[in-house]
């Protein structure tokens, strides 16, 4: 653990404010829920991600739309990418989200895009990975709350993404879903 300088004072409800500052370098973000860990006389607070964890679940999920697709799946909670599978998994596996995924994640709508049919293909990542000619993303939202995305990637030349590929896509999210309700 790395030592900030930072002290605060609890209220007299508990509470104690998370300086800005961490929560814009933690992406922490007004309703953000966070698990409380303690051992001994530490007290430890980590992001939560639901996601995450359904740990072999979700990967084996996006193993399956891999097979199933063909093309590049991924797994992403609302903070970066939890699983991913196929050609270009190396680049992207624990990578930080974009901004640009982040809206579309606010938006909570399924968004397609294809280079070949004039769309604009986002970067999923702050790493921009290189090469995505088309995509699909679908967030994943469970009783309201917004707990990730699954997305679809292809790197083929003058490639289009079909209703088979968003409805796999759509199908992966909402049975992750399902798995909070």
């Amino acid at each position: 653990m790395k030592a900030t300088g930072i002290v605060r004072r609890i209220d007299e409800l508990g509470r104690v404010v998370i300086p800005k500052e961490i929560r814009r370098t933690l992406r922490i973000k007004e309703g953000d829920p966070l698990e409380i860990f303690t051992d001994r006389d530490e007290l430890t607070l980590k992001k939560y991600s639901p996601i995450a964890t359904l740990e072999k679940f979700s990967k084996a999920t996006a193993r399956s739309l891999n097979d199933l697709s063909g093309k590049l799946a991924l797994i992403c909670d609302t903070d970066g990418v939890l699983h991913a599978f196929g050609d270009g998994k190396k680049e992207l596996d624990g990578q930080t989200l974009s901004p640009d995924m982040d809206r579309i994640l606010r938006e909570r709508r399924s968004y397609v895009a294809s280079i070949a049919e004039g769309g604009d293909v986002i970067p999923i990542t702050t790493a921009r990975e290189e090469g995505v000619t088309a995509q699909v993303i679908v967030p994943i939202v469970s009783g309201g709350d917004l707990l990730g995305a699954v997305a679809v990637l292809s790197k083929e030349e003058g490639a289009k993404m079909n209703v088979n590929e968003m409805n796999l896509a759509k199908l992966t999210a909402d049975i992750l879903a399902n798995q909070f309700e």
